[in-house]
C-alpha cells in the first residue's frame, strides 16, 4: 500500500518536470502534490469519523425514541385512571398520544429500510436492468404505502385539531350565558356533525386491501390557477377538491366522481363546458354538410374532430362525452325498433338471421388468407375480420330515416331485410365481446390446448344462444300480457302532460336494456326490441311516441358522433393517405361483393332487386369497431398501428357510405319512393 502510494505520488511529481522547468518551480509542483496525497486521506478519515459520528446519533436516537415511548404509555395510563376526565375527553387524549406513538415508529422504520434498500442494491449487478428494474419497484411500493400511511396520520391529526377547536368552543360556551340562537345553532351543529358521519363512506380504508388494489402517485391540478397566486388556506383548497383534476404516471386524467362531504352540491363544469361547447359548435358544422349535399352526422364528426385530441383539444372530459353519445344509440335503435313492428320481423327472420352469419364466416375466412399470406397471427386476423364484417346500424338508421318504404305485392321491403340483419349484426357484437377474453388466451395459447379453447369458444356459443332464447320468450310475455296495459295507463296518467309518458316509455326502454346487459347480450338489442313491443300497439301509438322521443334522440346522437369524431386523427390519415385510400376501397368493395353473394343465394327470386340497396347499407364499417379496437389494443390482440388503421378505415367507410347509398338507391328504387328515400 505504501509502494503504491510512493509510486503514484512519484508520478504526480515526475510528470509536469519538464527540462524547461526551473528548481523553484519543481519545489512547488512537489509541495502541491504532498498536499493533494495527504489531502486524500484526510477524507477518508473524515468519512470515517463522519460513519461514527452518524450511528451515535442514530443510537442516540434510538435511545431517545425509547424513552419518549415509554413517557407515552405512562402519560396514556394517567389519562385512562384521571377521574376528572370525560370518557370522550380520554379518548381524544389517548388517541392523540397513540398518534404520536405511530409516528415515531414509522420513523424508525423508514430509516431501515433505506439501510435495507442500500444493501439490496451494492449486492445486485448493476448490468442486469430486471433486477433493478425490481428494486426500482419495491422502492416505489415502499414510498407508496408510506405515503398512504403519512396521509392517514395527517386525517387524524386534523381531526384531532376539529376536536381540540370544540373542545376550546364548548370550555368558552360553559363560561358565557348563550342565547336562543346560539343554542339552536350548537344544536344544529350537532345534527349536522352526527349526518356527516352516518353519510361518511370510508372508501379509502374499505378498499386499500382489496385485491387488484394499487397505490399511485397523481398530481393534483386545481382548475382556478389564481388561487395560487391568492393567500388562501389550506381549507379553502381542500374544500374545492370538486373542481380539482388528477393526473397519474400514465397521463390519464380522472376528474371526482363522489366527494366525501355529500351534503355539498358539485358540479363537473368541465363536462359542462364540454357539452355546451360542441352543441354551439355542431350547428355551423351541420349547416355546412347540409348546404354540401351530406348528411348532418358527418357535420357532428367534423366538430369532435376541431375539438378533440387532433384539433383545439379543448374537450377534457372525454369519457364523460362519450359515455352520454352512448345514449344516442340507445334512443337511436329505439326509435328503429318502433318502426320495426313484430309482423315485418317475422317476415325476413331467417334472411336476418343467416345473412349475418354468412357473411361474418366469410369475412373470417378471407382475414385468415391474407392473415397467413401476410404472416399475421391468426387471432389478429380473426379480430380484424370481425370487427370489419360489423355494419353501422345508426348510420343506417338516418339513411332510411324518413323514407318511403311501401312493399309491393309479394315482395320483402328493403329497409326490413338491412335494419334485421344489422340487429343480428349488433347480437353478434354482444357475442364477440364475450368471446374476446377467449381470444386473448388462445393467442398466448399452445397448440396442445386449442381444443380446450375451442370447446370453451362453443360453451360460450351456447350461452349466448341460450340468453337469447330467454330473451325473446320474455318478449313474447311481455308484448301479450303487460305491455298493453302498461301503455294504456301511461296514456291515461298522461293526458295534458307529456312528462308521464317520456319517462315510462324510457324507463321501460332502460329496463329491457338492463335484461339483455344481465343476460350477457348486446345492450342494443334491448333497446330495439323496446321498440319493437311497443310498436306492436298499432300506429297511432308508433306516432304519438316518436313525436315524444326524436328530439331527445336527435340532441343524444349530435354527442354520439361528436364522440366519434374525437378519435378521428386527420393528421395520421394525410401522412398515411394512399395506404388508407387503397385499404378502405378494399374493404368496402369486398364487403359489397360478399353481401351481394350472400342474398343471392338467400333471397327470394321476387326479391332480387333489393340485394344491391342493401349490400350498399351494409358497405361500411361500424362505429362500434372503436370500442372493440380499443379493448383488443389493452389486451395485447392488436399493436398501435392496427389500431389506427382500425379508426382511419372506419372513419373513411363511413365518409363513402352516403355516396355509396345514393348511388344505389338512384339504380333500384323508383322515381317517387327514390325522391322520399334521399
Amino acid at each position: 500500500m505504501k509502494a503504491t502510494g510512493l509510486i503514484s505520488l512519484w508520478t504526480l511529481v515526475s510528470l509536469p518536470c519538464g527540462p524547461l522547468a526551473n528548481p523553484a518551480e519543481r519545489e512547488d509542483v512537489v509541495k502541491h502534490a504532498i498536499k493533494l496525497h495527504r489531502g486524500k486521506g484526510a477524507v477518508i478519515t473524515q468519512r470515517k469519523q463522519w460513519v461514527l459520528e452518524s450511528c451515535r446519533k442514530l443510537s442516540g436516537l434510538l435511545r431517545q425514541k425509547n424513552v419518549v415511548l415509554n413517557k407515552l404509555k405512562n402519560a396514556i395510563r394517567a389519562v385512562e385512571k384521571d377521574a376528572g376526565l370525560s370518557d370522550e375527553e380520554k379518548l381524544f387524549q389517548v388517541h392523540t398520544f397513540e398518534i404520536f406513538q405511530k409516528e415515531l415508529n414509522e420513523s424508525e422504520n423508514s430509516v431501515f429500510q433505506a439501510i435495507h434498500g442500500l444493501q439490496r442494491a451494492l449486492q445486485g449487478d448493476y448490468k442486469d436492468v430486471v433486477n433493478m428494474k425490481e428494486s426500482s419497484r419495491q422502492r416505489l411500493e415502499a414510498l407508496r404505502e408510506a405515503a398512504i400511511k403519512e396521509e392517514m396520520e395527517y386525517v387524524e391529526l386534523l381531526a384531532a385539531e376539529k376536536h381540540q377547536v370544540e373542545a376550546l368552543k364548548n370550555m368558552q360556551h360553559q363560561n358565557k350565558s348563550l342565547s336562543m340562537l346560539d343554542e339552536i345553532l350548537e344544536d344544529v351543529r350537532k345534527a349536522a356533525d352526527r349526518l356527516e358521519e352516518e353519510i361518511e363512506e370510508h372508501a379509502f380504508d374499505d378498499n386499500k386491501s382489496v385485491r387488484g388494489v394499487n397505490f399511485e402517485a397523481v398530481l393534483r391540478v386545481e382548475e382556478d390557477e389564481a388561487n395560487s397566486k391568492r393567500n388562501a388556506s389550506k381549507r379553502e383548497v381542500e374544500d374545492d377538491l370538486g373542481l380539482s383534476m388528477l393526473i397519474d404516471s400514465q397521463n390519464n386524467q380522472y376528474i371526482l366522481t363522489k366527494p366525501r362531504d355529500s351534503t355539498i352540491p358539485r358540479a363537473d363544469h368541465h363536462f359542462i363546458k364540454d357539452i355546451v361547447t360542441i352543441g354551439m359548435l355542431s350547428l355551423p358544422c351541420g349547416w355546412l354538410c347540409t348546404t354540401i349535399g351530406l348528411p348532418t352526422m358527418f357535420g357532428y364528426i367534423i366538430c369532435g374532430v376541431l375539438l378533440g385530441p387532433s384539433g383545439l383539444n379543448s374537450i377534457k372530459s372525454i369519457v364523460q362525452v362519450e359515455t352520454l353519445g352512448e345514449f344516442g344509440v340507445f334512443f337511436t335503435l329505439f326509435l328503429v325498433g318502433l318502426e320495426f313492428s313484430p309482423e315485418r320481423l317475422r317476415k325476413v327472420w331467417k334472411i336476418s338471421l343467416q345473412g349475418p352469419c354468412y357473411m361474418t364466416v366469410l369475412m373470417i375466412a378471407f382475414g385468415l388468407l391474407w392473415g397467413h399470406l401476410l404472416q399475421i397471427r391468426p387471432t389478429q386476423s380473426v379480430f380484424i375480420s370481425t370487427c370489419l364484417s360489423l355494419s353501422s346500424t345508426p348510420l343506417v338508421s338516418r339513411f332510411l330515416a324518413g323514407s318511403g318504404r311501401g312493399d309491393k305485392e309479394g315482395d320483402i321491403d328493403y329497409s326490413s331485410v338491412l335494419l334485421g340483419m344489422l340487429v343480428m349484426q349488433d347480437v353478434q357484437l354482444g357475442l364477440f365481446i364475450a368471446v374476446m377474453p377467449t381470444l386473448i388466451q388462445a393467442g398466448v395459447s399452445t397448440y396442445s390446448s386449442i381444443f380446450k379453447e375451442i370447446l370453451r369458444i362453443l360453451i360460450l356459443i351456447g350461452q349466448i344462444l341460450f340468453s337469447l332464447a330467454a330473451v325473446f320468450l320474455l318478449c313474447l310475455v311481455i308484448k301479450t300480457y303487460l305491455i298493453g296495459p302498461y301503455y294504456r295507463k301511461l296514456h291515461t296518467e298522461s293526458k295534458g302532460n307529456k312528462e308521464i309518458l317520456i319517462l315510462g316509455i324510457t324507463a321501460f326502454t332502460f329496463l329491457m336494456l338492463t335484461i339483455t346487459e344481465l343476460l350477457d347480450v348486446s345492450m342494443e338489442l334491448g333497446c330495439f326490441l323496446a321498440g319493437a313491443l311497443i310498436s306492436s300497439q298499432g300506429h297511432m301509438v308508433t306516432e304519438e311516441i316518436m313525436c315524444c322521443i326524436e328530439p331527445i334522440r336527435d340532441f343524444l346522437a349530435i354527442i354520439f358522433f361528436a364522440s366519434i369524431g374525437l378519435h378521428v386523427f386527420p393528421t395520421f390519415v394525410i401522412y398515411e393517405l394512399t395506404v388508407l385510400l387503397f385499404l378502405t376501397l378494399s374493404v368496402v368493395i369486398m364487403k359489397f361483393v360478399l353481401a351481394v353473394l350472400v342474398l343471392s343465394l338467400i333471397l327470394p327470386k321476387t326479391s332480387q332487386y333489393i340485394k344491391w340497396i342493401v349490400s350498399a347499407g351494409l358497405a361500411q364499417v361500424s362505429e362500434f369497431s372503436f370500442v372493440l379496437g380499443s379493448r383488443a389494443r389493452r389486451a395485447g390482440i392488436i399493436s398501435r398501428e392496427v389500431y389506427l388503421l382500425i379508426l382511419s378505415v372506419t372513419t373513411l367507410s363511413l365518409l363513402l357510405a352516403p355516396a355509396l347509398w345514393r348511388a344505389a338507391i338512384m339504380k333500384c328504387v323508383p322515381r317517387p319512393e327514390r325522391r322520399s328515400s334521399t
